[in-house]
């Protein structure tokens, strides 16, 4: 039987998570605030095509804020190999904190434009892509030919910078068996409870077995304070946004038994609701909500405000999320008073 990873210090503390592709890094800042005032896990960015992730999360470290960071995903068409571990490090080695770079394969037409066709096996390709950056990180030379990239040599050793784990984008369970052989953390969106405890979890275990210590599940769930004049229903549709039209999320969502119809929005901002890709609520009953997750196997809830981000603007998302941060530290254990004498 597999270890179990090392039981985590703050299971109650969620990371924070901006969503959106930014126009300039100081758009990211008030996010980068919020983890160092809060003691939040981990400042999370997407890919951006705008502001350059990388760059953005090292611009922040400039600023002073020096937090732990992950990439949640960056798509690997984009990089080699090389590359990609030089730049997860090069966080590392800036921010002084733990990194996770996570990686993602990205739709067939977006391969197909920078590499010529779509992957022939995407979970191949993330397989071996996955493999060379651990290697890479861990100091090995590689030495890799392979179908869908190239790799002879490693990087210049360094004995001091922090921790990078390694990421695997995962909706569904053969990218959940990939992540279970090769990849530290699994990174999930828009994922259920039920989902990830009854399908994702069971297949990554699978994949994992052999390995001395089963990947972590870092899931990205969206969150918003119930207020007056809010519409739940209107967060939950702006917070799905496109990727409801995207295929394999679709089909993820069909399978974990959430019905999304472009041509019922009330019924697919119910389901959504119901189903706990979009939690709302009191800041105390989203952290109730998010517990659920932990129970259901995450070992890392990031908080994605993308729909007050997106109808109410940054200030209105931070301040969801701080009150949600407070309720989560709320639950955590506290010890045993003694009383004096």
């Amino acid at each position: 039987m597999n270890a179990t990873p090392p039981a985590d210090p703050a299971p109650h503390t969620p990371a924070v998570l901006y969503p959106l592709q930014p126009d300039h890094p100081e758009l990211v800042a008030p996010f980068a605030s919020l983890v160092q005032r809060s003691g939040a896990r981990r400042l999370w960015m997407c890919q951006s095509f705008k502001a350059e992730t990388h760059q953005v999360l090292a611009h922040l470290a400039g600023m002073g804020h020096t937090v732990p960071v992950g990439t949640s995903v960056t798509l690997l068409p984009l990089r080699h190999p090389y590359e990609a571990a030089l730049q997860a490090r090069s966080l590392a080695l800036i921010t002084g904190q733990p990194v996770v770079a996570g990686f993602g394969i990205g739709n067939p037409d977006f391969v197909a434009g920078l590499t010529g066709s779509p992957y022939a096996s995407p979970r191949t390709a993330v397989r071996d892509y996955l493999s060379s950056v651990r290697s890479l990180l861990d100091g090995e030379t590689v030495r890799h030919e392979g179908p869908y990239h190239q790799m002879h040599g490693g990087l210049l050793p360094l004995d001091h910078a922090p921790r990078v784990e390694v990421g695997a984008g995962v909706l569904r369970p053969g990218m959940a068996r990939t992540a279970g052989e090769v990849a530290d953390v699994a990174v999930t969106w828009m994922t259920p409870p039920s989902y990830i405890a009854g399908t994702l979890r069971p297949a990554l275990h699978e994949g994992a077995q052999g390995r001395a210590v089963r990947p972590r599940i870092a899931t990205a769930v969206h969150v918003a304070v119930v207020r007056p004049g809010r519409d739940p229903r209107r967060l939950a549709l702006a917070a799905a946004g496109r990727h409801l039209e995207a295929p394999h999320y679709a089909d993820m969502l069909s399978k974990a038994g959430v019905a999304v119809d472009p041509h019922d929005p009330v019924g697919t901002a119910d389901a959504l609701l119901g189903g706990q890709v979009v939690v709302t609520g009191t800041p105390e009953e989203i952290a109730e909500a998010l517990d659920g997750y932990r129970r259901a196997g995450v070992d890392e809830v990031m908080l994605n405000p993308s729909g007050v981000l997106l109808t109410e603007g940054v200030h209105a998302a931070v301040a969801d999320m701080e009150e949600v941060l407070a309720a989560c530290d709320s639950m955590l254990p506290r010890p045993r008073q003694h009383a004096a004498g």
